[in-house]
Protein backbone atom coordinates (compact mmCIF):
# COMPACT_ATOMS: atom_id res chain seq x y z
CA UNK A 1 0.00 0.00 0.00
CA UNK A 2 3.14 2.16 0.51
CA UNK A 3 4.91 1.33 -2.06
CA UNK A 4 7.25 4.28 -3.62
CA UNK A 5 8.14 2.85 -7.01
CA UNK A 6 8.15 5.68 -9.67
CA UNK A 7 7.53 3.64 -13.01
CA UNK A 8 8.67 5.22 -16.14
CA UNK A 9 7.69 2.55 -18.51
CA UNK A 10 4.07 2.83 -19.17
CA UNK A 11 4.33 4.26 -22.53
CA UNK A 12 2.99 7.62 -21.66
CA UNK A 13 6.10 9.23 -23.59
CA UNK A 14 7.06 11.52 -20.34
CA UNK A 15 10.96 10.25 -19.93
CA UNK A 16 13.36 13.27 -19.98
CA UNK A 17 15.54 14.05 -23.16
CA UNK A 18 15.62 12.32 -26.30
CA UNK A 19 12.80 9.44 -25.34
CA UNK A 20 10.47 12.30 -25.04
CA UNK A 21 11.43 14.21 -27.75
CA UNK A 22 11.78 11.09 -30.41
CA UNK A 23 7.76 10.14 -30.36
CA UNK A 24 5.52 10.73 -33.45
CA UNK A 25 2.92 13.52 -32.94
CA UNK A 26 0.18 13.82 -34.98
CA UNK A 27 -1.04 16.93 -34.05
CA UNK A 28 1.19 19.45 -32.22
CA UNK A 29 0.92 18.88 -28.14
CA UNK A 30 -0.73 15.78 -28.44
CA UNK A 31 0.25 13.01 -26.03
CA UNK A 32 2.03 10.65 -28.50
CA UNK A 33 1.17 7.42 -26.37
CA UNK A 34 -1.95 8.25 -24.85
CA UNK A 35 -3.37 6.08 -21.81
CA UNK A 36 -6.87 4.97 -20.25
CA UNK A 37 -6.98 6.34 -16.69
CA UNK A 38 -8.93 4.61 -14.00
CA UNK A 39 -11.73 7.15 -12.08
CA UNK A 40 -14.31 6.27 -9.62
CA UNK A 41 -17.65 6.49 -10.66
CA UNK A 42 -19.56 9.50 -9.54
CA UNK A 43 -22.20 7.34 -7.18
CA UNK A 44 -25.30 9.58 -5.42
CA UNK A 45 -23.94 10.32 -1.77
CA UNK A 46 -25.06 7.81 0.90
CA UNK A 47 -26.78 9.39 3.32
CA UNK A 48 -24.10 9.37 6.09
CA UNK A 49 -22.01 11.32 3.07
CA UNK A 50 -25.23 13.47 3.15
CA UNK A 51 -25.06 14.40 6.79
CA UNK A 52 -21.33 15.30 6.54
CA UNK A 53 -21.48 17.54 4.41
CA UNK A 54 -24.27 19.48 6.49
CA UNK A 55 -21.42 19.24 9.34
CA UNK A 56 -18.85 20.21 7.07
CA UNK A 57 -20.22 23.75 6.33
CA UNK A 58 -21.89 23.94 9.93
CA UNK A 59 -20.24 27.22 11.12
CA UNK A 60 -22.37 26.91 14.52
CA UNK A 61 -19.48 24.06 15.49
CA UNK A 62 -16.93 27.05 16.11
CA UNK A 63 -17.17 28.97 19.51
CA UNK A 64 -17.18 32.44 16.93
CA UNK A 65 -20.53 30.68 15.08
CA UNK A 66 -18.30 32.33 12.10
CA UNK A 67 -16.40 29.09 10.79
CA UNK A 68 -16.62 25.99 9.33
CA UNK A 69 -14.67 23.46 7.85
CA UNK A 70 -15.42 24.24 5.05
CA UNK A 71 -14.14 28.18 6.08
CA UNK A 72 -10.75 27.29 5.84
CA UNK A 73 -10.97 24.21 3.19
CA UNK A 74 -13.65 26.60 0.49
CA UNK A 75 -14.64 24.85 -2.15
CA UNK A 76 -13.85 27.36 -4.66
CA UNK A 77 -10.17 26.75 -3.98
CA UNK A 78 -9.51 23.38 -4.12
CA UNK A 79 -10.11 22.74 -0.94
CA UNK A 80 -7.71 24.59 -0.02
CA UNK A 81 -7.50 28.67 2.10
CA UNK A 82 -9.39 31.27 0.24
CA UNK A 83 -7.15 33.94 1.19
CA UNK A 84 -3.60 34.68 0.63
CA UNK A 85 -2.69 34.67 4.51
CA UNK A 86 0.13 32.11 5.26
CA UNK A 87 -2.16 30.99 8.36
CA UNK A 88 -5.96 30.97 8.44
CA UNK A 89 -7.27 32.94 11.72
CA UNK A 90 -10.06 30.73 14.47
CA UNK A 91 -10.71 30.79 17.99
CA UNK A 92 -13.51 32.90 19.80
CA UNK A 93 -13.50 35.95 17.94
CA UNK A 94 -11.18 34.76 15.01
CA UNK A 95 -8.03 36.50 16.04
CA UNK A 96 -5.88 33.58 16.73
CA UNK A 97 -3.63 32.58 14.34
CA UNK A 98 -3.82 28.91 13.71
CA UNK A 99 -0.14 27.09 13.18
CA UNK A 100 0.38 26.31 10.17
CA UNK A 101 -0.69 26.91 6.46
CA UNK A 102 -4.29 24.97 5.48
CA UNK A 103 -3.54 22.05 3.29
CA UNK A 104 -6.17 20.97 0.41
CA UNK A 105 -8.49 18.69 1.56
CA UNK A 106 -8.43 17.50 -2.04
CA UNK A 107 -6.52 13.65 -3.57
CA UNK A 108 -6.58 12.10 0.07
CA UNK A 109 -8.71 9.44 -0.58
CA UNK A 110 -6.43 7.27 -1.32
CA UNK A 111 -3.39 8.59 1.53
CA UNK A 112 -2.13 5.61 3.14
CA UNK A 113 -1.52 5.63 6.95
CA UNK A 114 1.45 7.07 8.72
CA UNK A 115 4.53 4.32 8.68
CA UNK A 116 8.19 5.17 8.27
CA UNK A 117 10.20 3.04 5.73
CA UNK A 118 9.33 0.64 2.37
CA UNK A 119 6.54 -2.17 3.44
CA UNK A 120 8.33 -5.08 4.17
CA UNK A 121 5.54 -8.08 4.61
CA UNK A 122 7.67 -10.17 6.32
CA UNK A 123 7.48 -7.77 9.07
CA UNK A 124 4.15 -6.69 9.70
CA UNK A 125 4.71 -6.21 13.73
CA UNK A 126 7.58 -3.95 13.45
CA UNK A 127 6.38 -0.88 15.27
CA UNK A 128 7.37 2.96 14.37
CA UNK A 129 9.92 3.16 17.12
CA UNK A 130 11.75 0.15 15.81
CA UNK A 131 11.50 1.19 12.01
CA UNK A 132 12.71 5.16 13.15
CA UNK A 133 15.98 3.37 14.68
CA UNK A 134 16.30 1.14 11.48
CA UNK A 135 16.41 4.78 9.77
CA UNK A 136 19.46 6.26 11.74
CA UNK A 137 21.69 4.04 10.12
CA UNK A 138 20.58 3.04 6.89
CA UNK A 139 21.93 4.55 3.46
CA UNK A 140 19.47 6.94 2.15
CA UNK A 141 18.54 6.81 -1.58
CA UNK A 142 18.67 9.46 -3.85
CA UNK A 143 15.43 10.73 -5.62
CA UNK A 144 15.43 10.76 -9.08
CA UNK A 145 12.65 11.59 -11.60
CA UNK A 146 13.65 8.83 -13.83
CA UNK A 147 14.80 5.60 -11.97
CA UNK A 148 12.64 2.97 -12.14
CA UNK A 149 13.81 0.99 -8.60
CA UNK A 150 11.86 1.54 -5.52
CA UNK A 151 13.29 4.05 -3.30
CA UNK A 152 13.48 2.21 -0.21
CA UNK A 153 14.60 5.40 2.23
CA UNK A 154 13.35 4.82 6.08
CA UNK A 155 11.67 7.82 6.20
CA UNK A 156 8.35 8.51 7.19
CA UNK A 157 5.28 8.68 4.67
CA UNK A 158 1.18 8.86 4.54
CA UNK A 159 -1.02 10.14 7.25
CA UNK A 160 -2.71 13.28 7.12
CA UNK A 161 -1.63 16.63 8.27
CA UNK A 162 1.64 18.45 7.65
CA UNK A 163 2.70 15.81 10.13
CA UNK A 164 1.11 13.07 9.50
CA UNK A 165 -0.45 12.73 12.65
CA UNK A 166 -3.84 11.14 11.47
CA UNK A 167 -4.45 7.70 9.79
CA UNK A 168 -7.89 8.25 8.42
CA UNK A 169 -10.06 11.59 7.57
CA UNK A 170 -12.58 10.84 10.77
CA UNK A 171 -9.37 11.61 12.66
CA UNK A 172 -8.58 14.82 10.38
CA UNK A 173 -11.83 16.61 10.73
CA UNK A 174 -11.20 16.11 14.82
CA UNK A 175 -8.41 17.93 15.01
CA UNK A 176 -9.52 21.58 13.51
CA UNK A 177 -12.90 21.35 15.38
CA UNK A 178 -11.07 21.11 18.97
CA UNK A 179 -8.07 23.21 17.96
CA UNK A 180 -8.43 26.21 20.00
CA UNK A 181 -6.49 28.59 17.36
CA UNK A 182 -9.22 27.01 14.47
CA UNK A 183 -12.81 26.53 15.17
CA UNK A 184 -12.45 26.44 18.99
CA UNK A 185 -15.25 23.69 19.30
CA UNK A 186 -14.10 23.38 23.32
CA UNK A 187 -15.11 19.60 24.41
CA UNK A 188 -16.67 16.90 22.82
CA UNK A 189 -19.47 17.59 25.00
CA UNK A 190 -20.04 20.85 23.69
CA UNK A 191 -19.88 20.13 20.15
CA UNK A 192 -22.27 16.91 20.58
CA UNK A 193 -25.10 19.03 22.30
CA UNK A 194 -24.69 21.78 19.19
CA UNK A 195 -25.44 18.15 17.17
CA UNK A 196 -28.23 17.12 19.24
CA UNK A 197 -29.70 20.93 18.71
CA UNK A 198 -28.40 21.41 14.90
CA UNK A 199 -31.01 21.27 11.76
CA UNK A 200 -29.71 18.27 10.58
CA UNK A 201 -30.26 16.33 14.09
CA UNK A 202 -33.54 14.23 12.37
CA UNK A 203 -30.25 12.29 9.85
CA UNK A 204 -28.80 11.43 13.15
CA UNK A 205 -31.88 9.29 14.40
CA UNK A 206 -32.50 8.67 11.10
CA UNK A 207 -29.29 6.63 10.70
CA UNK A 208 -28.40 5.75 14.07
CA UNK A 209 -31.46 5.44 16.14
CA UNK A 210 -32.49 8.47 18.89
CA UNK A 211 -30.06 6.55 21.61
CA UNK A 212 -27.08 7.90 19.72
CA UNK A 213 -27.99 11.38 21.67
CA UNK A 214 -27.23 9.95 24.68
CA UNK A 215 -23.78 8.78 23.82
CA UNK A 216 -21.73 11.93 23.63
CA UNK A 217 -18.50 10.08 22.51
CA UNK A 218 -20.20 7.86 19.79
CA UNK A 219 -22.64 11.45 18.78
CA UNK A 220 -19.38 13.22 17.76
CA UNK A 221 -17.53 10.42 16.47
CA UNK A 222 -19.98 9.39 14.30
CA UNK A 223 -19.95 13.23 12.96
CA UNK A 224 -16.45 13.50 12.18
CA UNK A 225 -17.16 9.90 10.43
CA UNK A 226 -19.68 11.31 8.44
CA UNK A 227 -17.64 14.51 7.32
CA UNK A 228 -14.86 11.82 6.38
CA UNK A 229 -17.53 9.57 3.96
CA UNK A 230 -18.35 13.07 2.73
CA UNK A 231 -14.74 14.02 1.78
CA UNK A 232 -14.45 10.66 -0.11
CA UNK A 233 -18.06 10.70 -1.67
CA UNK A 234 -18.07 13.86 -2.72
CA UNK A 235 -16.39 13.58 -6.86
CA UNK A 236 -14.82 17.60 -6.29
CA UNK A 237 -12.66 16.76 -3.94
CA UNK A 238 -10.61 13.95 -6.41
CA UNK A 239 -12.29 14.86 -9.89
CA UNK A 240 -8.72 14.08 -11.36
CA UNK A 241 -10.14 16.17 -14.66
CA UNK A 242 -7.57 18.57 -14.92
CA UNK A 243 -5.66 19.45 -18.46
CA UNK A 244 -3.05 17.09 -17.89
CA UNK A 245 -5.03 13.99 -16.92
CA UNK A 246 -6.64 14.30 -20.31
CA UNK A 247 -2.96 15.00 -22.25
CA UNK A 248 -3.06 11.81 -20.81
CA UNK A 249 -5.97 9.97 -22.10
CA UNK A 250 -5.16 12.08 -25.63
CA UNK A 251 -7.96 14.56 -25.27
CA UNK A 252 -6.09 17.72 -24.71
CA UNK A 253 -2.76 19.26 -26.20
CA UNK A 254 -0.45 20.94 -24.25
CA UNK A 255 1.01 24.21 -25.42
CA UNK A 256 4.89 24.34 -25.77
CA UNK A 257 5.68 26.25 -23.03
CA UNK A 258 3.06 23.27 -21.16
CA UNK A 259 5.10 20.18 -22.92
CA UNK A 260 8.65 22.03 -22.20
CA UNK A 261 7.74 22.44 -18.50
CA UNK A 262 6.79 18.70 -18.20
CA UNK A 263 9.60 17.65 -19.50
CA UNK A 264 11.81 20.04 -16.82
CA UNK A 265 9.66 18.14 -14.62
CA UNK A 266 10.35 14.76 -15.23
CA UNK A 267 14.58 15.81 -15.63
CA UNK A 268 16.58 14.61 -12.65
CA UNK A 269 19.67 17.11 -14.36
CA UNK A 270 16.77 19.85 -13.96
CA UNK A 271 14.11 20.23 -11.50
CA UNK A 272 13.82 16.75 -10.99
CA UNK A 273 10.39 17.57 -9.67
CA UNK A 274 8.91 14.12 -10.44
CA UNK A 275 11.12 12.49 -8.10
CA UNK A 276 9.00 13.50 -4.94
CA UNK A 277 5.58 14.79 -7.43
CA UNK A 278 5.16 11.37 -9.25
CA UNK A 279 3.90 12.19 -12.77
CA UNK A 280 3.03 8.95 -14.01
CA UNK A 281 -0.34 6.97 -13.34
CA UNK A 282 -0.09 3.97 -11.29
CA UNK A 283 0.62 0.63 -12.82
CA UNK A 284 -3.35 -0.13 -12.64
CA UNK A 285 -3.79 2.76 -14.83
CA UNK A 286 -5.02 5.53 -11.78
CA UNK A 287 -4.30 8.86 -12.45
CA UNK A 288 -1.04 10.50 -10.89
CA UNK A 289 -0.79 11.52 -7.40
CA UNK A 290 1.97 13.68 -7.59
CA UNK A 291 3.27 12.93 -4.66
CA UNK A 292 4.79 10.21 -3.02
CA UNK A 293 3.59 11.03 0.28
CA UNK A 294 6.67 10.79 1.71
CA UNK A 295 8.45 13.49 3.98
CA UNK A 296 11.41 15.70 3.46
CA UNK A 297 13.33 18.33 5.31
CA UNK A 298 13.74 21.09 2.88
CA UNK A 299 14.18 24.00 5.03
CA UNK A 300 11.60 26.77 3.75
CA UNK A 301 12.82 30.22 5.50
CA UNK A 302 11.44 31.27 8.64
CA UNK A 303 8.11 33.05 8.16
CA UNK A 304 8.17 36.19 10.76
CA UNK A 305 4.57 36.90 10.26
CA UNK A 306 3.48 34.25 12.16
CA UNK A 307 2.77 34.41 15.64
CA UNK A 308 4.40 31.50 16.75
CA UNK A 309 7.82 32.85 15.59
CA UNK A 310 7.82 35.85 18.04
CA UNK A 311 9.57 33.33 20.00
CA UNK A 312 12.99 33.17 18.96
CA UNK A 313 13.31 29.51 20.75
CA UNK A 314 9.83 28.30 19.10
CA UNK A 315 10.73 25.63 16.02
CA UNK A 316 7.54 23.88 13.67
CA UNK A 317 9.61 20.61 13.76
CA UNK A 318 7.00 18.74 11.79
CA UNK A 319 7.31 14.94 12.58
CA UNK A 320 9.18 15.51 15.94
CA UNK A 321 6.96 18.17 16.93
CA UNK A 322 5.70 20.58 18.86
CA UNK A 323 1.98 19.08 17.66
CA UNK A 324 2.83 15.32 16.75
CA UNK A 325 4.71 13.82 19.91
CA UNK A 326 4.62 9.82 20.10
CA UNK A 327 8.43 10.45 17.43
CA UNK A 328 9.90 13.16 18.77
CA UNK A 329 12.84 11.60 20.21
CA UNK A 330 13.50 10.55 16.45
CA UNK A 331 15.78 13.67 15.95
CA UNK A 332 16.55 12.23 12.63
CA UNK A 333 13.42 13.08 11.20
CA UNK A 334 13.65 16.81 12.60
CA UNK A 335 12.01 19.35 10.21
CA UNK A 336 10.14 16.84 7.60
CA UNK A 337 7.04 17.37 6.50
CA UNK A 338 4.92 15.67 4.15
CA UNK A 339 5.09 16.13 0.35
CA UNK A 340 2.21 17.71 -0.76
CA UNK A 341 -0.05 16.64 -4.02
CA UNK A 342 0.79 19.30 -6.30
CA UNK A 343 -2.71 18.92 -8.25
CA UNK A 344 -4.64 22.69 -7.93
CA UNK A 345 -0.91 24.01 -6.53
CA UNK A 346 -1.39 26.95 -8.65
CA UNK A 347 -4.76 28.20 -7.38
CA UNK A 348 -3.06 28.63 -4.00
CA UNK A 349 -1.82 31.93 -2.95
CA UNK A 350 0.44 30.18 0.08
CA UNK A 351 2.82 27.11 0.33
CA UNK A 352 5.34 24.97 2.35
CA UNK A 353 4.10 24.16 6.23
CA UNK A 354 4.53 27.92 7.14
CA UNK A 355 2.98 29.80 4.33
CA UNK A 356 6.14 31.63 3.64
CA UNK A 357 5.89 31.64 -0.16
CA UNK A 358 2.82 33.55 -1.89
CA UNK A 359 3.85 32.75 -5.22
CA UNK A 360 4.61 29.89 -7.30
CA UNK A 361 7.74 31.76 -8.72
CA UNK A 362 8.89 32.24 -5.23
CA UNK A 363 8.66 28.15 -4.84
CA UNK A 364 10.49 27.57 -7.50
CA UNK A 365 13.17 30.71 -6.51
CA UNK A 366 13.45 28.75 -3.59
CA UNK A 367 14.24 25.31 -5.15
CA UNK A 368 16.58 26.76 -7.96
CA UNK A 369 18.82 29.08 -5.73
CA UNK A 370 18.87 27.67 -2.01
CA UNK A 371 22.23 26.08 -1.91
CA UNK A 372 23.55 27.43 -4.90
CA UNK A 373 22.81 31.40 -4.20
CA UNK A 374 20.94 31.04 -0.62
CA UNK A 375 21.01 34.77 -0.42
CA UNK A 376 18.11 34.93 -2.75
CA UNK A 377 16.12 32.96 -0.53
CA UNK A 378 17.13 33.65 3.23
CA UNK A 379 17.46 36.70 5.31
CA UNK A 380 20.72 38.09 5.94
CA UNK A 381 21.99 38.68 9.55
CA UNK A 382 23.61 42.30 10.70
CA UNK A 383 26.89 41.10 9.86
CA UNK A 384 25.37 40.41 6.08
CA UNK A 385 26.05 36.55 6.86
CA UNK A 386 23.23 34.33 5.21
CA UNK A 387 20.89 32.72 7.41
CA UNK A 388 21.02 29.32 5.67
CA UNK A 389 18.15 26.80 7.21
CA UNK A 390 17.00 29.66 9.91
CA UNK A 391 13.69 27.68 10.50
CA UNK A 392 15.76 24.68 11.83
CA UNK A 393 17.98 24.41 15.02
CA UNK A 394 21.51 23.97 13.70
CA UNK A 395 21.80 20.23 15.69
CA UNK A 396 19.46 19.19 12.28
CA UNK A 397 20.44 21.12 9.90
CA UNK A 398 21.95 17.61 9.12
CA UNK A 399 18.40 16.50 8.09
CA UNK A 400 17.93 19.12 5.59
CA UNK A 401 17.94 17.22 1.63
CA UNK A 402 21.38 18.13 -0.14
CA UNK A 403 21.26 14.99 -2.24
CA UNK A 404 17.76 14.65 -4.10
CA UNK A 405 18.06 17.50 -7.50
CA UNK A 406 18.23 20.18 -7.09
CA UNK A 407 19.59 20.14 -3.96
CA UNK A 408 22.28 18.33 -4.43
CA UNK A 409 24.33 22.00 -5.91
CA UNK A 410 26.91 23.70 -4.51
CA UNK A 411 27.89 27.00 -3.39
CA UNK A 412 28.33 29.41 -6.17
CA UNK A 413 27.26 27.18 -8.96
CA UNK A 414 25.04 27.16 -11.63
CA UNK A 415 21.44 27.05 -10.61
CA UNK A 416 19.61 23.84 -11.68
CA UNK A 417 17.15 26.13 -14.06
CA UNK A 418 17.11 29.06 -15.85
CA UNK A 419 14.52 31.86 -15.28
CA UNK A 420 12.37 30.53 -18.45
CA UNK A 421 12.98 26.95 -17.48
CA UNK A 422 11.11 28.12 -14.25
CA UNK A 423 8.77 30.03 -16.09
CA UNK A 424 7.74 26.71 -18.09
CA UNK A 425 7.32 24.54 -14.97
CA UNK A 426 4.92 26.98 -13.89
CA UNK A 427 2.75 26.59 -16.84
CA UNK A 428 2.85 23.11 -16.79
CA UNK A 429 2.15 23.26 -13.29
CA UNK A 430 -1.35 25.13 -14.38
CA UNK A 431 -1.99 22.18 -16.14
CA UNK A 432 -2.99 20.30 -12.84
CA UNK A 433 -5.72 22.43 -11.95
CA UNK A 434 -9.52 20.47 -11.54
CA UNK A 435 -12.02 21.55 -13.84
CA UNK A 436 -10.45 21.70 -17.35
CA UNK A 437 -12.59 21.43 -20.21
CA UNK A 438 -11.35 19.54 -23.22
CA UNK A 439 -12.26 20.26 -26.69
CA UNK A 440 -15.78 18.25 -28.29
Amino acid sequence: MHHRTIVWSLGVGLLAGAVFAAEPQTQPGENPNPVRLIRRQAQPLSAMARLGRDIFFDTNLSSSGKLACASCHSPDHAYGPPTDAPVMLGGPDLKLQGMRAVPSLTYLEKQPEFSIGPDDPMNENVDLAQLAEAGKTADRAQKNATSTAQTANIVPQGGLFWDGRADTLQIQANGPMLDPREMDGGSVEIIAEKLRNAPYAKKFAALFGERIFKDTKLLVAEATFAVGRYQFEEPSFHPYDSKYDYWLEGKARLTEAELRGLKLFNDPEKANCAGCHTSQPSRDGYPPAFTDTQYEALAAPRNLALSDTKDANFFDLGVCGPVRKDIADQTQFCGMFKTPTLRNTAVRKVFFHNGVFHTLQEVMDFYNFRDTNPEKVYPLSADGKVQKYNDIPAQFHANVDVADPPFDRKLGGTPAMTAQDEADIIAFLQTLNDGYKPAP
